[in-house]
C-alpha cells in the first residue's frame, strides 16, 4: 500500500450501496482533520471516526478527475485563524454524519498567528475511488465555504464560455469536411490545437467551434455544451484565402441542443464599415418618404425621384380620380377618359405628374377637385379641359392650383401663340408678328369702308392684301375689279371699291403687335 492514501470506510461502502439501491445520490458535505492522537498511524476501513479530530468544516469542492472517471477529488481550505496542531488524518463525511472515507495525510503543521507567530491558509486535496462517481454529490453551503483558486478559475472559465463573444478561430470552413486529423482549410494547413469554425457541414447539427486533433476533433471548451452555444454567438476568423478577418454570428434562434439543433452561421463582417475605409459594398438604406426634405440619408431611388426622373408610366383606359401613387409618373389618357387631379390639399407643394392624350384622341379630359384650379401659362382654364391629340403638359401643385408647364398644351394655350380662328380672326407668333384676316361683303362701286383690325398693331402694317370675291356669278374676261387700300392706322385701314359694280373682298394684314 502507498505511504499515504484514502480509503472508503465499511460504513461508507454500506451507505453507498444503500444509495444505489434507492436510486438517490451520495451526498458529501464536510471534511474533518485530526492529529492522529499525536502520532502517525494507518487508518483502516473499519474506522468510523478520526483518532483525534482537531477541526471540521464544509467541503470547498468535489469534482471528477478528467482522466480517471472513477476518481473523485475533494478539496478544502482551512482558514488562517485556526491551527496550532499537526494534520495527520482527514475524513469525508456524508450529510447524515457517516464517515464515508478516511485519509492518511502527510504530517503537516498548521500554524495559527496567536500561538505560532505566523498564520496561513491550509489547503487539503483528497483523491479517492468510487464504483459510481456520477452518484456522488457535493452538498455545500455557499455562505460559509471559501473558494479555492482552482474553483475560481474553473468558475470564471465556465462563465466566460457562456458569453456570446468567443475566442477567435484560426480558420473557418467553406465546405463539408471530415472532423478528424490535420488538413487544409480555406488554404491554411491546420494542426493539432488550432481552433476552427465549422459552419458548412452537410448535417448542420455538427457545425460549431472545434479544436483540431490528430484523431477525432472535439468541440472547444467554450462551445462544447448547449449553455455555451446560444443564438447570437460571435466569433472572428484570423486566417484564410477567402474568410480571413471575417466575423461570424450564430443566427439559429430559440433553444439550442448541441449536437441536435442545426446551427447556422452568418457572415456579419459586411454589416460593419471599417473605420479606415469609407468604401462600402452594395450598402442599402430605407428610402425617405416621397417629399421628405430632412437630413435623412438619400438613396439613389430618392435622388432619382428628386431630380425629376419619372418613376414610371401608366396608360389610363377608364375615368378615375388620380392619387398620390400617380405622382412622378407619365399618364397617357385614352379617348373618352376624364381624370380628376388629386385634391391639392392631399399632396405637398411641388408634387408633379405628366399627363398626355393618346395620339388620335380628341376627347381626353382633365378636371380638378372642387375649390382647385387648372392653369395654363398661369391663367386659369375652364375644366374639364380637353387635350389636343397627342397633347401633353406637366402639372405641378402650387397652393390650390395645378399649374401646367412644359408641354404642347401650354404652347397651344400660350398668349404668345394667341389666335382667333373665325371668319375674322388672327394668329400671333412669339416674335410679335400677327397675321389678321377677314371678309367684307357688299361695298358699293366708288364707296369706301374702314376695316377695324381684331388686334391693334404697334406699327403700321407691313403687308395688306385684298382679294376680290364674287360669290354669285363669274366675272367676264377682261373685266377689271380693282380694290384700293388706303389710310391705314395702327388699328384700322380703308378700302375703296374702284370696280364698276358692288364688290365683296377678302382682306389680310400682317404687322407687329
Amino acid at each position: 500500500m502507498a505511504d499515504y492514501y484514502t480509503l472508503l470506510t465499511n460504513a461508507g461502502i454500506a451507505y453507498e450501496t444503500a444509495c444505489k439501491a434507492a436510486g438517490v445520490p451520495i451526498k458529501l458535505s464536510q471534511i474533518s482533520v485530526g492529529d492522529g492522537g499525536g502520532a502517525v498511524y494507518n487508518p483502516a476501513a473499519t474506522d468510523t471516526a478520526l483518532k483525534r479530530e482537531v477541526w471540521r468544516g464544509p467541503l470547498n469542492a468535489l469534482f471528477q478527475d478528467e482522466k480517471n472517471p472513477s476518481w473523485l477529488l475533494a478539496e478544502v481550505t482551512i482558514p488562517p485563524e485556526v491551527g496550532g496542531w499537526y494534520v495527520r488524518e482527514a475524513g469525508l463525511w456524508t450529510d447524515t454524519g457517516i464517515l464515508y472515507a478516511i485519509v492518511k495525510y502527510p504530517e503537516s503543521f498548521k500554524p495559527v498567528l496567536a500561538t505560532s507567530g505566523s498564520g496561513k491558509e491550509f489547503y487539503i486535496r483528497s483523491i479517492f475511488e468510487t464504483s459510481n462517481a456520477s452518484l456522488v454529490t457535493l452538498l455545500i453551503d455557499d455562505t460559509v465555504v471559501k473558494a479555492t483558486r482552482a474553483w475560481v478559475a474553473g468558475y470564471v472559465a465556465d462563465e466566460l464560455a457562456r458569453l456570446d463573444s468567443k475566442q477567435s478561430v484560426r480558420v473557418a470552413t467553406t465546405t463539408n469536411i471530415v472532423l478528424s486529423g490535420a488538413q487544409a482549410i480555406d488554404g491554411v494547413a491546420v494542426v493539432a490545437g488550432d481552433r476552427v469554425l465549422v459552419k458548412a457541414q452537410s448535417l448542420a447539427k455538427d457545425n460549431g467551434i472545434y479544436v483540431v486533433a490528430n484523431g477525432a476533433w472535439t468541440r472547444s471548451k467554450d462551445a462544447d455544451a448547449s449553455v455555451k452555444v446560444t443564438s447570437g454567438l460571435i466569433v472572428s476568423v484570423e486566417e484564410g484565402a477567402l474568410l480571413a478577418d471575417t466575423i461570424w454570428q450564430l443566427v439559429t434562434d430559440g433553444s439550442i441542443v448541441l449536437g441536435t439543433t442545426a446551427l447556422t452561421f452568418q457572415n456579419i463582417t459586411k454589416g460593419f464599415a471599417p473605420l479606415n475605409s469609407p468604401v462600402l459594398t452594395n450598402p442599402t438604406a430605407n428610402t425617405a418618404p416621397q417629399f421628405d426634405n430632412s437630413k435623412a440619408l438619400a438613396t439613389t431611388e430618392f435622388v432619382a425621384r428628386a431630380l425629376g426622373s419619372f418613376r414610371g408610366g401608366t396608360g389610363i383606359s377608364a375615368s378615375r380620380t388620380l392619387t398620390g401613387d400617380d405622382l412622378g409618373k407619365r399618364l397617357e389618357l385614352a379617348a373618352g377618359v376624364t381624370v380628376a387631379m388629386p385634391a391639392t390639399s392631399s399632396v405637398p407643394d411641388g408634387a408633379a405628374m405628366l399627363i398626355s392624350a393618346g395620339p388620335q384622341s380628341t376627347s381626353s379630359r382633365v378636371t380638378v377637385a372642387e375649390g382647385d384650379q387648372l392653369a395654363m401659362n398661369n391663367l386659369a382654364v375652364t375644366v374639364p379641359y380637353t387635350l389636343s391629340p397627342g397633347g401633353d403638359f406637366i402639372a405641378i401643385r402650387e397652393a390650390n392650383v395645378w399649374r401646367c408647364h412644359s408641354g404642347s398644351e401650354t404652347l397651344r394655350t400660350s398668349p404668345l401663340f394667341g389666335a382667333s380662328l373665325f371668319a375674322t380672326g388672327y394668329q400671333k407668333l412669339p416674335s410679335g408678328d400677327v397675321d389678321q384676316w377677314g371678309v367684307y361683303v357688299g361695298i358699293a362701286s366708288g364707296a369706301e369702308v374702314t376695316i377695324t383690325l381684331p388686334v391693334a398693331l404697334s406699327a403700321v402694317p407691313n403687308n395688306i392684301q385684298l382679294t376680290f370675291a364674287n360669290f354669285s356669278n363669274g366675272e367676264a374676261v377682261g373685266s377689271s375689279p380693282v380694290l384700293q387700300a388706303r389710310g391705314s392706322t395702327l388699328g384700322t385701314f380703308t378700302v375703296r371699291n374702284l370696280f364698276g359694280a358692288t364688290a365683296s373682298f377678302f382682306w389680310r394684314v400682317r404687322g407687329r403687335a
